[in-house]
């Protein structure tokens, strides 16, 4: 079982999340724990304060290393060899987000993903408390929500049981390297759109080779980046 804990201030934007598709159906039978942790709980004044003005000025407010770190060290243990998880800041600044990353965390027992507010977090908490930093694309969102919950979806499809057939993701795009390619389904003819012929043959070598075939061309126009760094993503 993969368990994962949000620390967040909007622990309520999780509750649909966790009940819904693959993933509800992966918490119902047990093969994944998901918890969302309200961030005040670990305040200690009587404004539940999570946020301060940034030293040095700028515009925003800066999290508050405090209940940050508090609340880190309470669910994965103090940051070293003997820590129980992994925990991970999603940050504009972090690494980015990729298949093979969210492989690796389907592996590992307990992750615990800290949500950024504002204009993010002390400095002090990824130091003494965060063990990577993880962007899900070159722009910024109003908070880390949005990326935990991008990398929990991703996460999820790699734990074993949780997808109907375990096959998916290895078809799946950026597991080879490369986009995957179009697909179909009923009826044959839509609006003068005809599913392709090697599609319907039953040759399944054939349509093996059409597919990776599309997909490279797709990959060729719409991500070329990926052909060039010639790794998997």
């Amino acid at each position: 079982m993969l368990r994962i804990d949000v620390i967040t201030i909007f622990p309520e934007l999780f509750e649909p999340f966790r009940r819904t598709g693959v993933l509800g159906g992966a918490v119902e039978r047990g093969l994944i724990a998901l918890e969302a942790h309200d961030l005040r709980r670990w305040t200690k004044d009587r404004h539940r304060t999570v946020d301060d003005i940034p030293y040095g000025g700028g515009p925003g407010m800066v999290m508050k290393p405090e209940p940050l770190v508090e609340a880190i060290e309470s669910l994965a243990g103090a940051k070293g060899p003997g820590r129980s998880a992994q925990v991970v800041l999603l940050s504009p600044q972090g690494a980015p987000f990729t298949g093979r990353r969210a492989k690796e965390l389907a592996g590992v027992e307990h992750v615990v993903l800290v949500c950024g507010r504002y204009e993010g977090v002390d400095q002090r908490v990824i130091e003494l408390a965060v063990d990577e930093e993880i962007s899900i694309g070159d722009y910024v969102l109003a908070g880390g929500e949005v990326a935990a919950m991008a990398v929990i979806e991703a996460t999820s499809r790699f734990v074993a049981g949780v997808l109907g057939n375990p096959d998916s993701t290895v078809s799946e795009s950026f597991e080879r390297g490369r986009l995957e390619g179009p697909q179909y389904t009923r009826p044959v003819e839509y609006r003068g759109l005809v599913v392709p012929e090697v599609l319907r043959s039953g040759d399944h070598a054939k349509i093996e080779r059409w597919r990776s075939e599309r997909g490279l061309e797709r990959t060729e126009r719409s991500r070329p980046d990926l052909l060039a760094r010639g790794v998997e993503s």
